[in-house]
């Protein structure tokens, strides 16, 4: 067993809890190599931000599950020397599919996992969630639990269509799972999906995708005043919301032009309004 606090890292609660009190938003980057890692660790360290460093399944498969936890271990210590002396990383998982996954992966340090139980009926998610907080509070590990279908596909997570979260599920799963984090479907989608011509209208020339539905994130928000919510996926974010994003300090650009194998890297983020 490894504890993520003996490699530096920690949990999300005490900087949800702060950016839900600020107003602001905390990142969370799926990275698969060194190389991402270092440039998450370096903007994190240059911003002056506490960040999320999160990989998928597959990617914990390919970078081996013992080498990840002495790079975690190595981003704190490369964060103390760029000039950082109390960094903020966690170390996520983004999107397990199992409660053996999550098991392994808070023995072997992480410091928050996720479990995605939303294909699941209803119950079984709620089930499958409660066993996952159960678990990970005995080590202080933080969790996300989802509810609501997000279209696309992400390593092994995959689905043709979005089924955005429903408002009035929202207290009975948060209160019944006791997860710390709750991930909505308001129509952003994973990595690779793209929307298709038809679903999209062209404005200026170009393909705009469907609006993202921020009449639920606000319904939910009243359901669960202070709650940390995630949104899901980078993919398909409207130009008029980048330029929202990027109008109060945000720096995203967009993707246009870009080729679809480049555009994988997925992206999840703390919304607090």
């Amino acid at each position: 067993m490894v504890n993520y606090k003996d490699l530096g890292l920690v949990n999300t609660r005490e900087m949800f809890k702060r950016a839900v009190a600020g107003g602001y938003a905390i990142p969370a980057f799926n990275f698969n190599t060194m190389e991402q890692m270092q440039a998450i660790v370096m903007a994190a360290v240059e911003t002056k931000s506490p960040v999320i460093m999160q990989v998928s399944k597959g990617a914990r498969n390919y970078a081996n599950a013992t080498i990840l936890r002495y790079m975690a271990e190595g981003a704190v210590a490369y964060a103390k020397e760029l000039g950082c002396e109390h960094p903020e990383i966690v170390l996520h998982l983004d999107h397990g599919d199992s409660f053996e996954l999550c098991k392994d992966c808070i023995d072997m340090g992480f410091s928050s996992v996720m479990i995605d139980g939303s294909s699941l009926p209803y119950e079984e998610n709620i089930a499958l969630a409660k066993k996952v907080v159960e678990y990970a509070h005995q080590f202080d590990v933080t969790v996300e639990a989802e509810l609501g279908v997000l279209a696309g596909v992400e390593d092994e997570v995959s689905a043709a269509e979005s089924h955005y979260t429903k408002p009035e599920e929202v207290i009975d799963f948060s209160t019944r799972t006791g997860c710390d984090s709750l991930a909505i479907s308001i129509g952003t989608s994973h990595g690779a999906h793209k929307f298709t011509p038809e679903q999209c209208t062209l404005v200026n020339g170009v393909l705009v995708p469907p609006p993202l539905a921020f009449d639920i994130l606000h319904e939910i928000e009243k359901k669960l005043p202070g709650f940390p919510i995630v949104l899901h996926g980078s993919s398909s974010v409207p130009m008029d919301e980048v330029n929202t994003i990027n109008q109060y300090g945000g720096h995203l650009e967009a993707a246009i032009g870009i080729p679809e194998e480049q555009l994988l890297l997925e992206t999840s983020i703390l919304v607090s309004i």
